[in-house]
Protein backbone atom coordinates (compact mmCIF):
# COMPACT_ATOMS: atom_id res chain seq x y z
CA UNK A 1 0.00 0.00 0.00
CA UNK A 2 1.43 3.50 -0.97
CA UNK A 3 2.22 5.50 2.24
CA UNK A 4 0.02 8.35 1.54
CA UNK A 5 -2.66 6.14 1.98
CA UNK A 6 -1.52 4.77 5.12
CA UNK A 7 -1.24 8.53 6.37
CA UNK A 8 -4.39 9.09 4.97
CA UNK A 9 -6.29 6.56 6.91
CA UNK A 10 -4.83 7.42 9.75
CA UNK A 11 -5.91 10.86 9.78
CA UNK A 12 -9.07 10.04 8.92
CA UNK A 13 -9.49 8.13 11.66
CA UNK A 14 -7.65 10.82 14.07
CA UNK A 15 -10.39 13.68 12.59
CA UNK A 16 -13.05 10.88 13.77
CA UNK A 17 -11.73 10.46 16.70
CA UNK A 18 -11.51 14.28 17.34
CA UNK A 19 -15.48 14.29 16.46
CA UNK A 20 -15.65 11.76 19.31
CA UNK A 21 -13.44 13.83 21.62
CA UNK A 22 -16.04 17.02 20.18
CA UNK A 23 -19.13 15.34 21.04
CA UNK A 24 -18.43 14.67 24.65
CA UNK A 25 -16.45 17.46 25.61
CA UNK A 26 -19.48 19.16 23.84
CA UNK A 27 -22.62 16.89 25.59
CA UNK A 28 -22.70 19.53 28.01
CA UNK A 29 -23.66 22.00 25.93
CA UNK A 30 -27.17 19.99 24.87
CA UNK A 31 -27.46 18.67 28.60
CA UNK A 32 -26.79 20.70 30.90
CA UNK A 33 -29.56 22.71 31.50
CA UNK A 34 -31.91 19.57 31.44
CA UNK A 35 -29.35 17.90 34.24
CA UNK A 36 -29.48 21.13 35.73
CA UNK A 37 -33.20 21.06 36.37
CA UNK A 38 -33.72 17.37 36.71
CA UNK A 39 -35.79 17.03 33.95
CA UNK A 40 -33.40 13.72 32.95
CA UNK A 41 -31.22 12.13 34.74
CA UNK A 42 -27.48 12.68 33.33
CA UNK A 43 -27.12 9.28 31.62
CA UNK A 44 -30.40 9.76 30.33
CA UNK A 45 -30.23 13.14 28.67
CA UNK A 46 -27.13 12.11 26.99
CA UNK A 47 -28.45 9.39 24.91
CA UNK A 48 -31.28 11.89 24.48
CA UNK A 49 -28.75 14.40 23.24
CA UNK A 50 -26.84 11.61 20.96
CA UNK A 51 -30.23 10.29 19.20
CA UNK A 52 -30.76 13.77 18.08
CA UNK A 53 -27.13 14.55 17.07
CA UNK A 54 -27.14 11.36 14.55
CA UNK A 55 -30.17 12.51 12.99
CA UNK A 56 -28.92 16.09 12.51
CA UNK A 57 -27.70 15.15 9.06
CA UNK A 58 -31.12 14.00 7.76
CA UNK A 59 -31.71 17.80 8.37
CA UNK A 60 -29.16 20.57 7.71
CA UNK A 61 -27.30 21.50 4.39
CA UNK A 62 -23.57 20.69 4.58
CA UNK A 63 -22.38 24.35 4.26
CA UNK A 64 -20.09 24.31 7.53
CA UNK A 65 -18.37 21.76 5.96
CA UNK A 66 -17.76 23.51 3.09
CA UNK A 67 -16.26 26.54 5.27
CA UNK A 68 -14.02 24.31 7.15
CA UNK A 69 -12.29 22.42 3.90
CA UNK A 70 -11.79 25.77 2.49
CA UNK A 71 -10.06 27.27 5.18
CA UNK A 72 -6.51 26.81 3.73
CA UNK A 73 -5.91 26.56 0.29
CA UNK A 74 -5.18 23.27 -0.61
CA UNK A 75 -2.64 22.39 -3.44
CA UNK A 76 -3.62 18.74 -4.12
CA UNK A 77 -0.01 17.99 -6.21
CA UNK A 78 1.73 19.00 -2.69
CA UNK A 79 1.81 15.81 -0.01
CA UNK A 80 2.82 18.23 2.86
CA UNK A 81 -1.18 19.40 3.00
CA UNK A 82 -1.70 16.07 4.16
CA UNK A 83 0.47 16.49 7.35
CA UNK A 84 -1.13 20.36 7.88
CA UNK A 85 -4.50 18.47 8.33
CA UNK A 86 -3.15 15.80 10.53
CA UNK A 87 -1.19 18.60 12.51
CA UNK A 88 -4.06 21.04 12.56
CA UNK A 89 -6.06 18.01 14.24
CA UNK A 90 -3.60 17.97 17.34
CA UNK A 91 -3.33 20.69 17.67
CA UNK A 92 -7.30 20.67 18.24
CA UNK A 93 -7.15 17.95 19.93
CA UNK A 94 -4.69 18.68 22.56
CA UNK A 95 -6.49 21.66 23.06
CA UNK A 96 -9.94 19.87 23.45
CA UNK A 97 -8.79 17.38 26.28
CA UNK A 98 -6.92 20.01 28.01
CA UNK A 99 -9.81 22.09 28.52
CA UNK A 100 -11.60 19.13 29.33
CA UNK A 101 -9.45 18.16 32.39
CA UNK A 102 -9.88 21.75 33.76
CA UNK A 103 -13.90 21.50 33.31
CA UNK A 104 -13.42 24.75 30.89
CA UNK A 105 -16.34 24.89 28.54
CA UNK A 106 -13.98 26.15 25.35
CA UNK A 107 -14.76 25.85 21.27
CA UNK A 108 -13.70 22.66 19.33
CA UNK A 109 -14.89 24.65 16.34
CA UNK A 110 -12.42 27.33 17.42
CA UNK A 111 -9.46 24.61 18.88
CA UNK A 112 -10.31 23.28 15.12
CA UNK A 113 -10.21 26.24 12.96
CA UNK A 114 -7.26 27.77 15.00
CA UNK A 115 -5.03 24.20 14.20
CA UNK A 116 -6.18 24.05 10.46
CA UNK A 117 -4.54 27.95 10.60
CA UNK A 118 -1.65 27.07 12.22
CA UNK A 119 -0.33 24.08 10.48
CA UNK A 120 -1.02 26.15 7.47
CA UNK A 121 0.96 28.98 8.19
CA UNK A 122 3.73 26.70 9.10
CA UNK A 123 4.02 25.39 6.36
CA UNK A 124 3.31 27.94 3.01
CA UNK A 125 3.36 31.29 4.95
CA UNK A 126 -0.46 33.44 6.14
CA UNK A 127 -1.23 33.76 2.14
CA UNK A 128 -2.46 30.21 2.36
CA UNK A 129 -5.28 31.10 4.79
CA UNK A 130 -8.62 32.17 3.55
CA UNK A 131 -9.15 34.78 6.17
CA UNK A 132 -12.50 35.87 5.00
CA UNK A 133 -13.58 32.01 6.02
CA UNK A 134 -11.58 32.93 9.56
CA UNK A 135 -13.16 36.45 9.85
CA UNK A 136 -16.81 35.30 9.50
CA UNK A 137 -15.86 33.04 11.90
CA UNK A 138 -14.13 34.81 14.11
CA UNK A 139 -17.28 37.63 14.07
CA UNK A 140 -19.84 35.09 15.46
CA UNK A 141 -17.27 34.72 19.07
CA UNK A 142 -18.55 37.81 20.59
CA UNK A 143 -22.08 37.19 18.19
CA UNK A 144 -23.09 33.49 18.88
CA UNK A 145 -23.25 34.17 22.86
CA UNK A 146 -25.08 37.36 22.56
CA UNK A 147 -27.38 36.48 20.20
CA UNK A 148 -28.10 33.50 22.17
CA UNK A 149 -28.31 36.00 25.02
CA UNK A 150 -31.04 38.09 24.27
CA UNK A 151 -33.12 35.75 22.63
CA UNK A 152 -32.87 33.95 26.25
CA UNK A 153 -33.60 36.86 27.69
CA UNK A 154 -36.59 37.68 25.00
CA UNK A 155 -37.83 33.61 25.45
CA UNK A 156 -37.78 34.75 29.60
CA UNK A 157 -39.36 37.73 29.05
CA UNK A 158 -42.31 36.09 27.48
CA UNK A 159 -42.83 33.66 29.08
CA UNK A 160 -43.10 35.46 32.30
CA UNK A 161 -45.63 37.36 31.48
CA UNK A 162 -47.92 35.16 29.04
CA UNK A 163 -47.87 32.64 31.87
CA UNK A 164 -47.81 35.21 35.07
CA UNK A 165 -51.17 34.25 36.60
CA UNK A 166 -50.51 30.59 36.58
CA UNK A 167 -49.90 28.36 39.05
CA UNK A 168 -45.81 27.75 39.63
CA UNK A 169 -46.14 23.75 40.01
CA UNK A 170 -48.06 24.09 36.94
CA UNK A 171 -45.63 25.97 35.03
CA UNK A 172 -43.05 23.86 36.45
CA UNK A 173 -44.60 20.57 35.19
CA UNK A 174 -45.18 21.96 31.63
CA UNK A 175 -41.68 23.47 31.05
CA UNK A 176 -40.25 19.52 32.41
CA UNK A 177 -41.97 18.13 29.31
CA UNK A 178 -41.10 21.43 26.94
CA UNK A 179 -37.47 20.34 28.01
CA UNK A 180 -37.58 17.20 26.39
CA UNK A 181 -38.63 19.27 22.97
CA UNK A 182 -36.09 22.32 23.50
CA UNK A 183 -33.31 19.75 24.69
CA UNK A 184 -33.86 17.91 21.41
CA UNK A 185 -33.79 20.89 19.72
CA UNK A 186 -30.76 22.43 20.51
CA UNK A 187 -29.22 18.35 20.07
CA UNK A 188 -30.30 18.77 16.58
CA UNK A 189 -28.25 22.02 16.17
CA UNK A 190 -25.35 21.17 17.98
CA UNK A 191 -25.04 17.93 15.67
CA UNK A 192 -25.94 19.95 12.83
CA UNK A 193 -22.93 22.53 13.51
CA UNK A 194 -20.28 20.38 15.18
CA UNK A 195 -20.68 17.43 13.04
CA UNK A 196 -19.89 19.40 10.00
CA UNK A 197 -16.70 20.42 10.79
CA UNK A 198 -15.32 16.94 10.81
CA UNK A 199 -16.62 16.50 7.42
CA UNK A 200 -14.88 19.35 6.26
CA UNK A 201 -11.68 18.05 7.53
CA UNK A 202 -12.25 15.21 5.81
CA UNK A 203 -12.85 16.40 2.50
CA UNK A 204 -9.74 18.61 3.16
CA UNK A 205 -8.16 15.82 3.55
CA UNK A 206 -9.28 14.10 0.68
CA UNK A 207 -8.34 17.08 -2.19
CA UNK A 208 -5.19 17.33 -0.41
CA UNK A 209 -4.35 13.43 -0.79
CA UNK A 210 -5.69 14.08 -4.65
CA UNK A 211 -8.35 11.50 -4.29
CA UNK A 212 -11.30 13.83 -4.90
CA UNK A 213 -12.26 17.45 -6.64
CA UNK A 214 -12.19 20.41 -4.00
CA UNK A 215 -15.73 20.96 -5.85
CA UNK A 216 -17.06 17.74 -4.51
CA UNK A 217 -20.47 18.54 -2.75
CA UNK A 218 -21.49 16.26 0.51
CA UNK A 219 -24.35 14.62 -0.55
CA UNK A 220 -26.40 11.35 1.26
CA UNK A 221 -27.28 10.66 -2.19
CA UNK A 222 -23.75 10.05 -3.41
CA UNK A 223 -21.73 6.57 -1.79
CA UNK A 224 -18.46 9.01 -2.09
CA UNK A 225 -19.77 10.96 0.54
CA UNK A 226 -22.22 8.94 2.35
CA UNK A 227 -19.99 7.48 4.52
CA UNK A 228 -17.60 11.02 5.51
CA UNK A 229 -21.42 12.33 6.18
CA UNK A 230 -22.84 9.05 8.17
CA UNK A 231 -19.43 8.37 10.12
CA UNK A 232 -18.87 11.69 11.47
CA UNK A 233 -22.69 11.85 13.02
CA UNK A 234 -21.77 8.61 14.32
CA UNK A 235 -18.97 9.39 16.02
CA UNK A 236 -20.61 12.80 17.29
CA UNK A 237 -23.28 10.67 18.67
CA UNK A 238 -21.06 8.32 20.35
CA UNK A 239 -18.72 11.00 22.08
CA UNK A 240 -21.66 12.93 23.58
CA UNK A 241 -23.33 9.35 24.55
CA UNK A 242 -19.94 9.10 26.75
CA UNK A 243 -20.96 12.53 28.50
CA UNK A 244 -17.83 14.89 29.37
CA UNK A 245 -19.32 15.49 33.11
CA UNK A 246 -16.39 17.57 34.31
CA UNK A 247 -18.17 20.24 32.04
CA UNK A 248 -21.52 19.61 32.76
CA UNK A 249 -21.12 20.84 35.88
CA UNK A 250 -19.67 24.04 34.95
CA UNK A 251 -22.15 25.18 32.47
CA UNK A 252 -25.30 23.61 34.10
CA UNK A 253 -24.39 23.95 38.06
CA UNK A 254 -21.77 26.97 38.50
CA UNK A 255 -22.90 29.57 35.96
CA UNK A 256 -26.56 29.73 37.17
CA UNK A 257 -29.18 28.03 39.18
CA UNK A 258 -32.07 27.39 36.43
CA UNK A 259 -35.54 26.09 36.87
CA UNK A 260 -37.47 23.89 33.80
CA UNK A 261 -38.61 27.15 32.66
CA UNK A 262 -35.64 28.77 32.07
CA UNK A 263 -33.85 25.73 30.67
CA UNK A 264 -36.77 25.75 27.82
CA UNK A 265 -35.92 29.75 27.10
CA UNK A 266 -32.10 28.91 27.08
CA UNK A 267 -32.25 25.66 24.94
CA UNK A 268 -34.77 27.58 22.54
CA UNK A 269 -32.48 29.88 22.54
CA UNK A 270 -29.54 28.27 21.39
CA UNK A 271 -31.04 26.35 19.25
CA UNK A 272 -31.77 29.28 17.12
CA UNK A 273 -28.53 31.02 17.17
CA UNK A 274 -27.27 27.60 16.25
CA UNK A 275 -29.91 27.00 13.23
CA UNK A 276 -28.89 30.16 11.86
CA UNK A 277 -24.96 29.95 11.72
CA UNK A 278 -25.70 26.16 10.02
CA UNK A 279 -27.66 27.75 7.75
CA UNK A 280 -25.19 30.43 7.02
CA UNK A 281 -22.54 28.03 6.90
CA UNK A 282 -20.85 29.66 9.61
CA UNK A 283 -19.02 27.30 12.22
CA UNK A 284 -19.93 28.65 15.88
CA UNK A 285 -19.19 27.17 19.17
CA UNK A 286 -21.87 25.81 20.53
CA UNK A 287 -20.24 26.46 24.12
CA UNK A 288 -20.57 30.24 23.29
CA UNK A 289 -24.12 30.02 22.37
CA UNK A 290 -25.84 28.04 25.16
CA UNK A 291 -23.39 30.11 27.92
CA UNK A 292 -24.55 33.14 26.23
CA UNK A 293 -28.50 31.81 26.46
CA UNK A 294 -27.47 30.97 30.26
CA UNK A 295 -26.57 34.28 31.14
CA UNK A 296 -29.22 36.02 29.33
CA UNK A 297 -32.32 33.70 31.27
CA UNK A 298 -30.54 34.15 34.44
CA UNK A 299 -30.48 38.04 34.03
CA UNK A 300 -34.34 38.59 33.89
CA UNK A 301 -34.41 36.97 37.51
CA UNK A 302 -31.42 38.12 39.62
CA UNK A 303 -27.95 39.26 38.08
CA UNK A 304 -26.58 38.80 41.25
CA UNK A 305 -27.46 34.88 40.79
CA UNK A 306 -24.83 34.77 38.02
CA UNK A 307 -21.73 33.30 39.07
CA UNK A 308 -19.42 35.89 37.03
CA UNK A 309 -16.06 34.50 38.35
CA UNK A 310 -16.65 31.32 36.13
CA UNK A 311 -18.04 33.49 33.22
CA UNK A 312 -14.96 35.64 33.66
CA UNK A 313 -12.91 32.62 33.44
CA UNK A 314 -14.72 31.02 30.45
CA UNK A 315 -14.21 34.05 28.16
CA UNK A 316 -11.05 33.94 28.69
CA UNK A 317 -10.39 30.35 27.81
CA UNK A 318 -12.51 31.53 24.44
CA UNK A 319 -9.95 34.29 24.18
CA UNK A 320 -6.66 32.18 23.84
CA UNK A 321 -8.42 28.52 21.90
CA UNK A 322 -7.51 30.28 18.65
CA UNK A 323 -3.77 30.94 19.64
CA UNK A 324 -3.16 27.87 21.40
CA UNK A 325 -4.34 25.73 19.37
CA UNK A 326 -2.53 27.55 16.51
CA UNK A 327 0.77 27.36 18.01
CA UNK A 328 0.43 23.91 19.12
CA UNK A 329 -0.31 23.00 15.40
CA UNK A 330 2.22 25.07 14.14
CA UNK A 331 4.42 23.26 16.22
CA UNK A 332 3.44 19.57 15.39
CA UNK A 333 4.00 20.33 11.70
CA UNK A 334 7.51 21.55 12.21
CA UNK A 335 7.79 18.29 13.76
CA UNK A 336 6.44 16.20 10.98
CA UNK A 337 8.76 18.21 8.53
CA UNK A 338 11.67 17.27 10.45
CA UNK A 339 11.29 14.18 10.52
CA UNK A 340 9.85 13.04 7.19
CA UNK A 341 12.56 15.39 5.62
CA UNK A 342 11.31 16.03 1.87
CA UNK A 343 9.50 18.64 2.62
Amino acid sequence: MDPIWLVVIFTTLIALSFDVINGFHDAANSIATVVSTRVLSPRMAVWWAAFFNFIAMFIFSPKVADTISKIVKITSNDPAFIYVVLSGLIGAIVWDLLTWWWGLPTSSSHALIGGLTGAGIAHAGWSVIRWDKIIATVKFIPLAPFIGLVIGFINMVIIFWIFRKWNPSVIDKLFRKGQLFSAALYSLGHGGNDAQKTMGIIIALLVSAGIIDSNVKLSLFDFKTLWIIVSCHAAMGIGTAMGGWRIVKTMGMKITKLKPVGGFCAETAGAFTLFLATFMGIPVSTTHTITGAIIGVGATTNLSGIKWGVTHRIIWSWVITIPFSALVSAGCFYIVRFLHGSF
